[in-house]
Order: structure tokens, then C-alpha cells, then sequence
């Protein structure tokens, strides 16, 4: 009899691992999509950013952008991250992706209605543009993370990784536009124009993934099923959408009906990875308070001219990108969390290697700086948000993964903040 009972539960948890692990795969690769699509918009800023310093030249577009962007981001990210237990996910990221379609569209119509003039009007148009970018970061960058961090860590990862590949293949992307038109102010124009439209299609591809595929596949029903049993609301409306029913009355029951008795709150979770929040705001501070905005505007002239901009951008992105890979190698991921803290702080190098690397060195020099800032960038940030959720129930992981969020919004902040401190003595 106990013999049979034993041989029941082994099938039990048998069955439990294969749907864990059927479409691991294409879940791998929609979270991949689906994080290029959060910074998709964004990285199409900073990649135009060679454009914008022409039609916005008395504004510090770098500089001003990023500031517009990220307190919008921050509030909002805020006030998500105190009601994320009782947030309709769903609903949350298909907003967030809408909006990133919308302004990103936006942009190109006001340049086409203005006819490329610049002024004071198109820039305050292109700032609220912007700040519509920061809001809808929020919704979608918390809410996946939040997702992804109660499902397969490799999911964190591939997630992770597509924020990283935004600007990878946004650089590369305008590299090709920006080679496909004559070298003058209005092939600059209309190569910008392309770009903006294709970045637009591709927001509106990931509505129709989140929407439509990711929530089809089994692997995503079986960790959000997992969840709910757990006691987590904000999967609910996920789990409707594909037809299971089970968990469709849990919106009405209350969260103390089903939040389980040892669930952490908010702040308990934070006080339990207050390093990991460090690391992840310190990693954020330093790299924003260097890129864009530095190496926009105080990085000198080199012969590679208009070029020179768009080429650093690129080489910070490839980097972020291949940083965010090298946890794979299970040997390469970062587990001590003293050494992670070891790692961040070490980055403080970077301040004085970019001033004198600016001041009197090569651009070669300049390029390999930018690629390792990008590596340190994407390396420090994956370790810290595959490590942080481990061990806690659904609900808490999804919780973590947006208070993580919030430290890594205020680190861009004050990072974007402190990217205008490279001016005192410019006299600007």
C-alpha cells in the first residue's frame, strides 16, 4: 500500500516536471521578445540621439530626455509596487505595451507635422512623449519581472537578456538606416523617420505575443496555476484568458482568503534583500551617470564625426547584452551576495577611466571602456534578479521582483541626475 502511494506521488511530481517543461523553449524566447519590446522605445531614443542633438541642439536632448523619463517611471513604479498584490498583471503589461506603441509612434508624426524644424514646441511635444515612455516602462518592466521571477530562473535570464538586446539591435538597426541615406541633415531625417516606424511595429508585435502567446503556452499555465495556488492574485485574468476557470473566483475571495500563512510582506522582503536592492540601485547610478549623456556630449570630435555618438551607444549595448549571457555558464553566476556587493562597488573605477580616457585618450580606448561598462552593467543585473527571488513562495517573488524594479528605477534616476554634474565648470 505504501509502496502504491509512493509510485502515485513519483507520478505526480513526474507530470508536474514535464508540464513545467513543455514549451520551455519558446517561453525562453517570447521573454526574450517580450524584454526587447520594454526598452525597445527607449533605446530607439538613445540610439537617434545623433538626430535629436541636431533638431533640439540648445536643449541638451541627452541629458533632458532621460531626466523626463525616469521620475514618471519611478512614481509609477511606486505606487504599482504598493498594491502589486491585488494588480490585474495582465492587464498591466497589455497597457504598458499599448502605450509604448502609441508614443513611439507618435514621435514621427510630430517631426513629419513640423516638417524636422525643431523649436521649443516639438521638444516639450517629443518631452511628454517621453514621459508617456516612463509610465509605460513601469507597467511593463515590473509586471514581467514580477512574472518571470516565480517561473523558470532561465526565464529571468531571457527577459533580462531582451532588455539588453533592445539596444543591441536597436543600434544595429540604425546603424542600417542611418547608412541607407546620404550623408546630409535630411537623410538624417528621414533615416530617423524609418526607424521610429519599424521600432512602432515592433511594440505592436509584442501586444500580440503577450496578449495571444505567451499565455497559450503550457509551461506559463503551470507556473501561473502554481502561483494562484499559492495564494497570488495577480495571475488570475491570465489564467481566464486560456480558459482555466479554477482559480477565476479568487478576485472575489479577498487576498486574506488566499494569501498563505507564511507569505512575507512588502517590507519584510525587503529588509530580507536589502543588498540585493543596493546592488541592483548602485549598478544603475553609476552606468547612468555615464551613458547616454556623457558619452553624447563629452566624449570630444573624432574623425568618425556623426558616427562616433552612434558607435559608443552600440558598443554599450552589445555589452550590456553579452553581460547578461555569461550567467548562463552556471559557473560564471555570481551566488555570494558579499561579492556581488564586492563587484557593484568596483565599478566606481569607471568614473575617473572615462574623464582622463575623454581628456587625453584615444577613441579606441573610449570604445573599450564603453563595451566593459556595458559587460559589468548586464552581468551585476542578472545575477542580482536570478539570485533575490530564490526560495520564496509564488507570491513573494513576484513582490521581490517589482521591489527590485523600484531600486532599479531610482537608481537610473539618480543616476540620470548625477549624469549633469560632468557639465560644472562647461559653463552651459
Amino acid at each position: 500500500m505504501v509502496e502504491g502511494n509512493c509510485a502515485v506521488a513519483m507520478g505526480e511530481i513526474e507530470a508536474e516536471e514535464d508540464l513545467s517543461q513543455k514549451g520551455r523553449t519558446m517561453g525562453y524566447l517570447v521573454c526574450w521578445l517580450l524584454g526587447n519590446g520594454c526598452l525597445f522605445s527607449w533605446n530607439s531614443l538613445i540610439t537617434i540621439e545623433d538626430y535629436f542633438v541636431i533638431v533640439f541642439d540648445d536643449y541638451h536632448p541627452a541629458r533632458v530626455f532621460t531626466l523626463v523619463y525616469q521620475p514618471f517611471a519611478l512614481v509609477t513604479i511606486l505606487f504599482l509596487t504598493f498594491y502589486e498584490a491585488r494588480m490585474n498583471t495582465r492587464l498591466r503589461i497589455m497597457s504598458g505595451y499599448s502605450l509604448f506603441f502609441m508614443f513611439i509612434l507618435l514621435i514621427p508624426i510630430l517631426d513629419l507635422a513640423t516638417h524636422g524644424r525643431g523649436g521649443i514646441g516639438p521638444f516639450i511635444g517629443t518631452c511628454i512623449f517621453i514621459a508617456g515612455f516612463g509610465f509605460a516602462d513601469a507597467l511593463v518592466q515590473g509586471g514581467m519581472f514580477g512574472e518571470v521571477s516565480f517561473m523558470d530562473p532561465s526565464y529571468v535570464q531571457a527577459f533580462s537578456a531582451g532588455l539588453a538586446a533592445s539596444g543591441a539591435i536597436t543600434s544595429g538597426l540604425r546603424l542600417i538606416c542611418k547608412a541607407s541615406f546620404p550623408n546630409t541633415t535630411d537623410g538624417l531625417r528621414k533615416s530617423s523617420l524609418v526607424f521610429f516606424f519599424i521600432s512602432a511595429f515592433f511594440e505592436l508585435t509584442c501586444i500580440f505575443l503577450y496578449a495571444y502567446v505567451f499565455p497559450r503556452l503550457t509551461c506559463v499555465q503551470y507556473y501561473r496555476a502554481k502561483a494562484a495556488s499559492e495564494g497570488s492574485l495577480t495571475v488570475t485574468a491570465d489564467l481566464v484568458a486560456v480558459g482555466n476557470t479554477a482559480f477565476e473566483n479568487n478576485k472575489h475571495n479577498g487576498t486574506k482568503a488566499l494569501a498563505p500563512l507564511g507569505r512575507l510582506t512588502n517590507t519584510q522582503l525587503l529588509k530580507r534583500n536589502a543588498d540585493y536592492c543596493f546592488v541592483i540601485f548602485f549598478c544603475y547610478t553609476l552606468t547612468l551617470s555615464i551613458f547616454p549623456g556623457f558619452l553624447a556630449e563629452d566624449t570630444g570630435t573624432h574623425h568618425l564625426g556623426t558616427w562616433y555618438v552612434v558607435t559608443l551607444v552600440a558598443m554599450y549595448n552589445v555589452g550590456d547584452l553579452l553581460g547578461r549571457y555569461i550567467p548562463l555558464i552556471d559557473g560564471l553566476l555570481l551566488k555570494s551576495r558579499r561579492m556581488l556587493i564586492v563587484a557593484v562597488l568596483s565599478r566606481v573605477a569607471f568614473i575617473p577611466a572615462f574623464y582622463f580616457t575623454a581628456k587625453y585618450g584615444p577613441q579606441g580606448w573610449m570604445i573599450i571602456l564603453t563595451i566593459l561598462l556595458g559587460i559589468s552593467n548586464g552581468y551585476v543585473t542578472v545575477c542580482a534578479f536570478i539570485g533575490a527571488p530564490k526560495g520564496y513562495l509564488g507570491p513573494e517573488q513576484n513582490a521581490l521582483g517589482n521591489i527590485l524594479v523600484v531600486f532599479l528605477v531610482i537608481g537610473l534616476f539618480v543616476g540620470v541626475v548625477s549624469d549633469w554634474l560632468w557639465l560644472i565648470g562647461k559653463g552651459w
